[in-house]
């Protein structure tokens, strides 16, 4: 179709409701998104409560949005954007960090910075190792099939975070149960409120405890105590939203990038026969994952704070935006062949992480992970496959995370 063609046909069917249905495949952005990309990359959408946005979606525009000063993240400003109800309630209770713009994100965000670095996860590398092969071992030593999220994709997360943080591990199930239903957008306002209660009431009581018992250790939350709660650098409310932030944030994506990774070589036996052969794609592979899952799909809200061209587009202050990272990272002018999962293809700079100042601090131990998953995952299962059919397996598309609700697998 060309580009007039496609844009009539947008035109003719009037401002299209936000968010668009998966209608090219589970394991595939929206096709309206290479659609608009073609015909009309920053678009007019409507949104649940009437209101309307602008999805971005070429590569090029979805880092000068990401990138740019004049766009806030602030879900307090009038204007920023919700895809649903659950959602606008979800972020105005987080009032942490990555919804603040500077100078107040760069305070925050320099107090944890330390706790991502190349040193910690080097020190780290050999305990999510041994975590990981123990997870293996159970799974191994159930009857197949079982289920991969619930065996390895969803414990390993919650236990790494858990370690990092320094929460009871006892308790992640609970934990996850309550960051889950927060992020849920099908639920009500109130459903999102209390889950959010329910996570900061018990890090508030973890938090008082290391308050009074904190002592120089590598958790997260005793060196925060120690550096910045004491010296009163940071408020005990403030270190609560941070834990509840990093914990949701530190066990949800990652598990669901584990999953939907091992989905996508299990679905491409070539691509999985080249990582064995060669272990040396593995940090390829690793990015690869990330670009074409692009799992944190409505991760990208932003609302204008002063009249801002681009690409030709006059978005004004006050408008709402969404700079989607999933059509960015299937951009053909940057990746070529993109709806195709390719751990060989020529290495370009994703957005899965986002862009900018606001870009995934937690980056580089989601890396770590998937690393470390993956180095081993199909020499220890060398005949891991899928257990039922590709058509029986269910994806949620309506949370923050996109993912699978479970991989049942054989070997």
């Amino acid at each position: 179709m060309t580009a007039p063609l496609a844009m009539e046909a947008i035109a003719a069917a009037g401002t299209p409701a936000f968010p668009f249905p998966r209608d090219a495949g589970p394991l595939h952005p929206p096709s309206l998104y290479a659609r608009l990309r073609e015909a009309t990359p920053i678009s007019r959408v409507r949104l649940w409560d009437g209101s309307s946005a602008w999805v971005v979606t070429r590569w090029e525009d979805v880092r000068t949005v990401l990138g740019s000063p004049h766009f806030s993240v602030d879900p307090q400003r009038d204007g920023y954007p919700s895809v649903s109800e659950a959602r606008a309630a979800q972020v105005r209770s987080r009032k942490a960090f990555i919804n603040m713009d500077d100078p107040d994100h760069a305070r925050f965000r320099r107090m944890l910075t330390k706790d991502f670095m190349q040193k910690r996860m080097l020190e780290l590398r050999p305990l999510v190792e041994s975590l990981v092969q123990d997870l293996y071992r159970q799974m191994e030593a159930d009857t197949p099939p079982a289920d991969f999220v619930q065996a390895v994709s969803t414990p390993l997360p919650s236990m790494v975070i858990s370690l990092l943080l320094g929460v009871p591990f006892e308790d992640h199930k609970e934990l996850s149960r309550l960051s889950s239903t927060r992020n849920d957008h099908t639920v009500d306002a109130q459903t999102v409120q209390a889950a959010a209660q329910g996570m900061e009431t018990y890090l508030d009581d973890v938090i008082r405890r290391k308050e009074r018992d904190a002592v120089d250790s590598n958790d997260m939350l005793d060196r925060l105590v120690i550096d910045q709660i004491r010296p009163g650098n940071l408020t005990r409310a403030e270190a609560v939203r941070i834990a509840s932030l990093l914990y949701s944030a530190g066990h949800g994506t990652t598990s669901s990038q584990i999953a939907l990774g091992t989905l996508s070589f299990l679905r491409a036996p070539e691509q999985r026969a080249a990582l064995v052969a060669d272990p040396a794609l593995l940090p390829a592979a690793v990015e690869e994952m990330l670009r074409f899952h692009s799992i944190a799909h409505f991760n990208s809200s932003r609302v204008a704070t002063a009249d801002v061209e681009i690409a030709g587009q006059l978005i004004r202050a006050g408008e709402g935006v969404y700079a989607l990272v999933g059509a960015a990272n299937r951009d053909p002018a940057v990746f070529p062949e993109p709806d195709r999962f390719d751990i060989q293809r020529e290495r370009q700079p994703h957005m899965a992480f986002a862009y900018g100042i606001h870009q995934c601090l937690g980056q580089p131990l989601a890396r770590l992970e998937l690393n470390t998953v993956f180095s081993t995952l199909f020499q220890r299962f060398p005949r891991l496959e899928l257990a039922v059919p590709f058509e029986e397996l269910e994806f949620v598309a309506t949370s923050q995370v996109y993912s699978v609700v479970s991989l049942p697998v054989r070997w």
